[in-house]
């Protein structure tokens, strides 16, 4: 009884951190918003839940959250398995009304880190947007995988993608070169299984936040000349998710600022 009692108090604090963490996030995110002249619904938050268990999700989830990111796909698949199940027996789903799968069919689960080819197949029956296409080849494996699961009943829409554009000259950090982004873009667009979404970008290490998201910026306006529905555009983290909003970020990633210091080592 004792156990089953600490463990009530462990998921309670837990909630209560997560709850404080997204309210105060939430606020942020206004507050750019505002400063910027832009409504507040233009802009969404991805809680960003590698590295982090299953049973967090499933809080977050029971906060409202239906979005949630990962890079990790062996990490990634046995959360998107795994969470009906925790949703509806979690230690507090009584309490929280959740007795049942109903509503999980809105969850979203993105795929932020880089993407091997060998692993696209698996992912594309998960997840409702890749943000980290930066390759014909990927983009190529992943329309494979998003038609074969189409085909078999595994998803109902193609799959969302976002063309990672490199900032800097570090191809160890992913990312398309800008030169090469409209060939890309107009690869991903002719794939059946693809639905080009946008543009996603990580500022350089030790670059100024403000100068790399307004070139992001001035990319996502070419491409959006020539692929009007590329409207999302993926950009901002825990520390500089302002300057993303002012230079039109419609989706900030956060990890850090919600979750807290990782549990365990991203090796």
């Amino acid at each position: 009884m004792s156990g089953a009692l600490n463990l009530t108090e462990t998921v309670d604090a837990r909630t209560a951190e997560l709850a404080t963490n997204l309210s105060g996030l939430l606020q942020r995110i206004d507050a750019a918003c505002l400063a910027s002249g832009r409504d507040s619904d233009t802009v969404r938050l991805l809680p960003v839940t590698k590295f982090f268990p299953a049973a967090d999700v499933a809080i977050l989830y029971r906060l409202g959250r239906r979005e949630f990111g990962e890079s990790r796909e062996q990490e990634a698949t046995a959360k998107v398995a795994g969470l009906p199940t925790l949703v509806r027996q979690g230690v507090d789903a009584a309490r929280s009304g959740a007795e049942s799968d109903e509503g999980l069919s809105d969850v979203h689960w993105h795929m932020i880190g880089r993407l091997q080819r060998n692993k696209a197949k698996v992912v594309a029956r998960w997840a409702h947007t890749v943000h980290s296409v930066d390759s014909e080849r990927l983009a190529t494996a992943l329309d494979a995988g998003a038609r074969a699961a189409l085909d078999a009943g595994d998803r109902t829409d193609p799959l969302h993608v976002l063309l990672q554009v490199s900032l800097d000259d570090d191809p160890s950090r992913g990312g398309v070169a800008p030169e090469d982004l409209a060939a890309l873009a107009e690869h991903v667009a002719a794939s059946p299984g693809l639905r080009l979404s946008g543009l996603m970008a990580i500022p350089p290490l030790g670059a100024e936040s403000d100068a790399s998201f307004a070139r992001l910026a001035i990319l996502h306006t070419r491409m959006l000349a020539e692929h009007p529905g590329a409207t999302e555009l993926s950009a901002g983290m825990s520390g500089d998710l302002e300057s993303a909003i002012q230079h039109g970020s419609t989706v900030v990633r956060v990890g850090t600022a919600l979750m807290g210091a990782r549990p365990i080592t991203s090796a």
